[in-house]
């Protein structure tokens, strides 16, 4: 059985991890996912994708500690994006939603983490256990500071403790939290939100927000300014930006074709 399942809407991609019974990530999954996300980078028709697990109860629980007994390396290959297909794909110049539909821990957090937007159905459940086990939460440690105020992040990661998705949201680690049986239509809502606007700009922004993560503010701004950046440069000289003018000025909607 396909450990993750792809369904395609016009231009929105849902990818979800289906491995009963915990939906826990093994190395073979991991490359999978790796192709599905990179395929969906690569494809010009697919703007945005939305990440969930399978079932209710369980989004990803991070590691497959079992087929790390049968002998899968921690350190083996997991594919063209970093564990879980995603967290280290370079150039991921489109919106990805996660849709939290359960326990999220360790790596599966991680992988949360790695969307663009997280929304959580109110009995999902978070923690980054790593610290009990003796090892690290290396990209949560990375990825976590950046999203959360820095000792509310350090707390999760040195104790390990269990939160839920309203303190998820009080810390804006979480966009929305709603019921589970609303989960999948508020995502696709904002799927579709984002699959109308200019995708053009969405690549601008995040590759933007990547360049300037590092930068001081004057240094980011004269990249972008100078039209250094692939998608920055590509957008100033794009149809889509003159449709946007051309749209306002004539008092209609912009059709964005995305050149």
């Amino acid at each position: 059985m396909n450990p993750v399942k792809t369904k395609r809407e016009g231009a929105i991609l849902e990818v979800t991890l289906d491995r009963p019974k915990a939906n826990a990530i093994d190395l073979a999954t991991s490359r999978i996912m790796g192709e599905v996300f990179r395929n969906f980078r690569d494809d010009p028709d697919l703007r945005v994708a939305i990440v969930t697990g399978g079932g209710e109860k369980f989004f990803c629980p991070g590691w497959d500690l079992k087929a790390a007994a049968d002998g899968d390396a921690v350190d083996g290959d997991y594919g063209v994006g970093g564990f879980g297909g995603l967290q280290e794909l370079r150039d991921m110049n489109k919106p990805v939603i996660a849709a939290v539909n359960g326990i999220a821990c360790g790596g599966g957090l991680e992988l949360a983490l790695s969307a663009d937007m997280i929304i959580a159905a109110d009995h999902a459940s978070f923690a980054l256990p790593e610290i009990r086990s003796g090892t690290v939460a290396d990209a949560a440690s990375v990825k976590l500071p950046k999203r959360i105020p820095y000792h509310i992040a350090m707390e999760l990661l040195l104790t390990g403790r269990w939160f839920d998705p309203q303190e998820a949201k009080n810390w804006g680690l979480v966009n929305e939290v709603m019921p589970g049986d609303q989960l999948m239509d508020r995502a696709w809502e904002l799927a579709r939100l984002l699959a109308s606007g200019p995708p053009l700009v969405y690549a601008a922004i995040k590759e933007i927000v990547r360049d300037a993560e590092d930068s001081k503010f004057q240094d980011a701004m004269n990249r972008i300014t100078g039209r250094q950046l692939p998608t920055v440069d590509t957008l100033y000289g794009s149809e889509d930006n003159l449709e946007g003018a051309r749209a306002f000025a004539e008092k209609r909607d912009p059709v964005w074709k995305g050149r």
